[in-house]
């Protein structure tokens, strides 16, 4: 007889406790705790840097960087010295003083992207290594991690199963544990999960590799999530993978992750390039085509520069625990947020750390079989933005930090610059339309006070500014034809794509879209960096990943500013020059057409059609991974079965098994510690208290509440012990 048969068992006994039945089906192995020191952000001694045990070559990561860096700055110097020679004609004044400026920031940027797409098309195209075979066994364990956050539980584990059955198929999975990791705070999603952890369980036999830990309080949201991990169960395992709730890992992807650790003692995180599936709305699948088709030369440019001082991304990433919990501490920031308190980004602070420690970051871009999924919408992306933008803002104060290496801090300034070129890109367009104003409406003076032999002309070099534009927009766009190329000549994506016809029309929609949906994420984004300059926080609302369409009322709310400014800057464009409605077209025309196209890319019957005609394809999309068609069939078959009418917490006094569990697996006991005493509690034990039915206090109980009566055992009962309903003649006379 098994444990699970046991556990059942167990539970028909007269004297059965559920701390019985939980030994026989625990939720999480025995701990091993792990310390994990605060790391100091001020301070550090380079003594104390571990000393590589192999020497890595360096002379192509040296190369790659000066090719990069200096092509980009090359490029920058070039463009900063055409848009002054622009400007220079008959003087440069203040305001010609600020373009200049503001162009060389946003210039700089789209130039190192260029460079950076040079570097990563040639390596893909004649240096990319092959895979590695797989090991015939491993020696060392490996958790595998899942933070979930009030997440759809039949997504996530059946995403979790598939990659548990993949692994297994390799002959090597009893090297590997796997772990949901909850922060959940909806209390019928905490039952959902339980529930679904169970099923889950039954379904393979198992009472242990597969876990599940919920944390009553979401302490610093994923980062300490992962820290309660590792400070409690970190000692069993030498690695973990870091999942997202959308993360899909083919189990080849996995165990190649866990051999190169093992092979590489000086590896502290080791990061794949994950690629986006399951999008069908317009929106979602420009994103999906996109990240397919010029995400892999993007990446590999960033490889070949970064070497072994590499980034992380959050997910789907190994990383070697004891120097994660040795040197990954996260401190708190002083002050109060946006840029006060908790750490957001952490990942980026975590692989500086690391690497200040002396371990190797590096990516692995060639590997294949890493998955993720993107926002539906427009909206949504905003709202995962705005998230990341505060995280990202907040590197300003981590930037300074001692013993951080340069490449590190290069990846601060990139993740800073990703959402202050917004704000940067609309002053320079603000800026540019004040001079075209300026030159139209106000009388120049051409002798000023000050003795000069030459007039000021206010004039600007029109054949020289036509031929900046052409070398920006080359300079915008070339890293998209780059991996329009690379697609080309690789016969599977190729094929995978719809054909080289398919794709090459899917390119130019996918550049066309992005132009008209470019302008109200710069206003979004900009938005965002003045929120948080102005000292204001943001929440941490779970992303929504499904499919479907937002009330159109909301989108309007969302957009009708950008429409706004679209028609006034219209308006005033005919008013100042003809010539400048022209030259500003792409910018006036998306943000007029901002409902439309939000409304419109975020609709699933769009993106579907697009997908029968064969634009906007990806060769996972054409030819499903195996992993990705199991992990969809086992989330419809989980949703179909876990369809529930009623209450979870009706379910939970129905079902001993369910009961016995839940209350097994109550953190640090049975039952809430006496004397903690939380606001929720007492509001719940007061409404439980008075309420005469359990539909009634049901009723009256908020989430908050709910979760916390979930968490003591005493209270549940008593509320589990209330009539369902009172019968007619007892409501009716309490009405009377």
């Amino acid at each position: 007889m098994d444990a699970l048969t046991k556990a059942e068992a167990a539970l028909r006994q007269p004297r059965v406790t559920e701390l019985s039945v939980g030994s026989l089906f625990p939720c999480m192995p025995p701990e091993a705790p792990l310390e994990m020191p605060t790391q100091s952000l001020s301070e550090f001694d380079p003594a104390s840097r571990r000393k590589q045990t192999r020497r890595s070559p360096w002379a192509g990561v040296l190369l790659a960087r000066l090719f990069i860096f200096g092509g980009g700055f090359a490029l920058t110097a070039y463009g900063a010295y055409e848009m002054y020679e622009v400007v220079a004609v008959g003087g440069v004044t203040l305001l010609e003083w600020a373009l200049v400026i503001l162009f060389v920031a946003t210039f700089s940027w789209i130039a190192l992207a260029f460079t950076n797409a040079i570097a990563g098309f040639f390596w893909l195209l004649f240096l990319a290594p092959k895979p590695p075979a797989l090991p015939a066994s491993l020696r060392e364990r490996t958790a595998i991690v899942m933070p979930i956050y009030n997440e759809a539980p039949a997504r996530i584990f059946s995403a979790l199963q598939a990659m548990y059955e993949d692994v297994e198929t390799s002959g090597v999975g009893a090297s590997f544990d796997w772990f949901f990791l909850s922060d959940t705070t909806d209390p019928d999603v905490f039952l959902a999960e339980e529930q679904a952890f169970i099923s889950l369980r039954q379904r393979l036999g198992l009472t242990g590799q597969i876990y599940y830990r919920h944390r009553p309080k979401n302490t610093n949201r994923k980062a300490g999530n992962i820290e309660d991990f590792v400070t409690r169960w970190g000692g069993r395992y030498e690695h973990m993978v870091v999942l997202d709730a959308d993360s899909l890992m083919t189990g080849r992807s996995i165990v190649a992750l866990a051999a190169a650790m093992e092979d590489d003692p000086d590896s502290g995180i080791i990061q794949t390039l994950p690629l986006i599936i399951n999008r069908n709305t317009l929106f979602a699948r420009v994103q999906q085509f996109a990240a397919r088709i010029y995400g892999p030369v993007i990446a590999a440019g960033v490889s070949v520069w970064m070497g072994r001082e590499g980034n992380y991304w959050g997910h789907n990433a190994i990383i070697r625990t004891t120097a994660f919990a040795a040197h990954c501490g996260l401190p708190a920031l002083r002050g109060r947020p946006p840029f006060g308190g908790h750490i957001l980004s952490h990942d980026f602070v975590e692989a500086a750390l690391i690497l200040r420690a002396g371990y190797a970051v590096y990516m692995l871009p060639t590997l294949g079989g890493s998955f993720e999924e993107s926002p539906p919408s427009l909206i949504d992306l905003s709202a995962r933005d705005r998230r990341w933008c505060q995280g990202n803002l907040q590197h300003l104060r981590v930037l300074p930090a001692k013993g951080f290496r340069l490449a590190s801090r290069q990846h601060f300034v990139t993740g800073i610059m990703a959402y202050v070129s917004s704000p940067l890109w609309m002053l320079q367009l603000f800026v540019g339309i004040m001079l075209v104003l300026q030159a139209s409406y106000i009388r120049p003076e051409y002798f000023t006070s000050e003795f000069t032999l030459f007039p000021a002309w206010p004039r600007f070099d029109a054949a020289r500014s036509l031929s900046l534009f052409a070398l920006t927009m080359t300079i915008l766009l070339l890293p998209k034809f780059f991996g329009l190329l690379l697609a080309l000549i690789q016969g599977r994506t190729r094929r995978g794509s719809g054909g080289a016809v398919r794709l090459v029309l899917s390119t130019l929609f996918e550049i066309i879209m992005s132009a008209l949906l470019a302008p109200s994420m710069m206003l979004i984004q900009a938005g965002h960096v003045m929120h948080f300059v102005f000292g204001f926080d943001t929440g941490w609302d779970p992303q929504r990943r499904d499919d479907g369409s937002i009330p159109f009322k909301a989108i309007v709310r969302r957009h009708r500013s950008h429409v706004a400014m679209g028609v006034i800057t219209l308006i005033a464009g005919f008013l100042i020059s003809p010539s400048l409605v022209a030259w500003m077209s792409p910018t006036i025309f998306g943000l007029i057409l901002a409902i439309f196209l939000s409304w419109s890319t975020g609709l699933l019957n769009v993106g579907l059609a697009f997908r029968r005609a064969g634009l906007l394809l990806t060769p996972e999309e054409q030819s499903k991974p195996p992993l990705v068609a199991r992990a969809n069939d086992l989330a419809q078959q989980i949703e179909g079965e876990s369809a529930e009418d009623g209450s979870r917490l009706a379910a939970l006094s129905d079902d001993a098994k369910f009961w016995a569990l839940h209350v097994a697996w109550l953190p640090g006991g049975q039952s809430r510690r006496t004397g903690d005493i939380s606001p929720e509690w007492a509001l719940a034990e007061a409404k439980v208290n008075q309420a005469e039915t359990f539909d009634e206090a049901l009723s009256w109980l908020k989430p908050k509440e709910r979760m916390a009566l979930l968490q003591d055992r005493r209270l549940l009962e008593r509320l589990l012990g209330l009539p369902r309903s009172r019968s007619m003649p007892e409501a009716l006379s309490s009405v009377g």
